[in-house]
């Protein structure tokens, strides 16, 4: 069993590329085939092969972004949140850090516009 900062790294790694996260975009909306996946990117300005994009979703799916189901002749991906609410809880233990980044700036731009209208 893999740990949770295992876990974390293979969605971070999975996340870290513009096609796979096109792709969980596209899935956002509901399922779809690997081909209907696929689709956007065969052509301009891509020009990917579908041996590419299946590697891309058999990342996102080792990852547990995606599953991948079993209707008919067809398999279906559909998104999965989970990992990504892991990044959420992740993140959110920084969240202090960024609020008092932010503060900072807050202050030091009212310092600027008061020291502008001093001038004026």
């Amino acid at each position: 069993m893999r740990s949770d900062e295992d876990n974390l790294s293979q969605v971070f790694a999975a996340l870290a590329n513009s096609t796979r996260r096109a792709i969980l975009a596209r899935l956002v909306e509901g399922e779809a085939t690997v081909n209907e996946l696929a689709e956007p990117f065969l052509r301009e300005p891509f020009h990917m092969s579908l041996p590419a994009i299946s590697q891309h979703i058999k990342v996102l799916e080792r990852a547990g972004l995606i599953t991948q189901g079993q209707k008919a002749q067809y398999r279906p991906c559909t998104i999965d949140v989970t990992p990504l609410k892991e990044i959420s809880r992740w993140t959110e233990q920084y969240r202090h850090i960024w609020d008092t980044s932010f503060d900072r700036m807050d202050d030091y731009i009212n310092q600027l516009k008061d020291k502008e209208k001093d001038n004026e």
